[in-house]
């Protein structure tokens, strides 16, 4: 089974996620996302394939989000911030077999597995 977990070992979410697919036996690819950010086409298609808008994939507790104001910016303009500063991706993003999921909570890995 291929799994790619877009990861910030920082992130108690994204450590738990990576856990879980270890457990189901998987060794996963392991992109860090913060070191190694997606390309366009990536992101763009990581946030359409897992059902979501830049919007709701945006990290909205990050200090940065307050400070450029995407509380009130387009899906364009955060997908643009997104792409410039990583830090605002949510994560973690999980690619199986199965599809796309940004697994928050943790347990909803568990669908693309």
């Amino acid at each position: 089974m291929s799994v790619t977990i877009y990861h910030n070992p920082r992130c108690s979410t994204s450590r738990n996620v990576l856990a879980a697919i270890r457990d189901a036996g998987v060794e996963p690819t392991i992109v860090p996302y913060l070191t190694t950010p997606p390309d366009e086409a990536t992101l763009r298609a990581l946030i359409s394939d897992a059902g979501l808008t830049p919007r709701t994939a945006v990290r909205k507790r990050e200090t940065l989000y307050k400070e450029i104001d995407l509380a009130n910016a387009d899906d364009e303009t955060v997908l643009r911030a997104m792409l410039t500063h990583p830090v605002l991706i949510e994560r973690p993003f999980v690619v199986g077999e199965k599809g796309t999921v940004l697994a928050r909570p943790a347990a909803t890995v568990s669908t693309v597995l």
